[in-house]
């Protein structure tokens, strides 16, 4: 019986396959991934320093309720289609084409009103838009 004491083999560890993994994850994640910002998109509304109001026969102001009711020159429009919005609008504009329509609607007045009041100005050939503003806490100050 040979009861020499062997030499032990010390288990090393192999690195170099263990960086060559690395290094082809590390380029594969380089080419595959997009380099971009994403950022929070910060809005300020805007606010106008607005003049006296004039009526002018060239206007046709428009005037949208928060429930969705229309009036065009202070006279309340019967139906709430676009249709019968362009025809009061076309009774309204004295000055033809070139008159200006002044869309004046309420905060909390929902986003299609607003739509069908231009969509009715197209209708009636009014290409001239503009919206009311109020004005702000810095004008009134100056």
């Amino acid at each position: 019986m040979n009861f020499r004491p062997r030499p032990r083999d010390e288990p090393e560890i192999n690195l170099i396959p263990f960086i060559d993994v690395l290094l082809v994850v590390l380029i594969f994640l380089m080419l595959s991934t997009t380099y971009s910002k994403f950022s929070e998109i910060q809005l300020k509304l805007p606010v106008a320093d607005t003049e006296a109001q004039r009526d002018y026969p060239r206007e046709v102001i428009v005037t949208v309720s928060g429930d969705g009711r229309y009036a065009v020159n202070k006279q309340p429009v019967n139906g709430r289609e676009v249709q019968t919005l362009a025809g009061a609008m076309s009774e309204a504009a004295r000055a033809g084409k070139d008159t200006v329509v002044i869309i004046s609607a309420d905060a909390t007045a929902a986003h299609q009103s607003v739509i069908t009041v231009m969509e009715a100005a197209r209708r009636a050939g009014l290409s001239q838009i503009t919206f009311a503003t109020q004005p702000s806490a810095q004008a009134g100050a100056r």
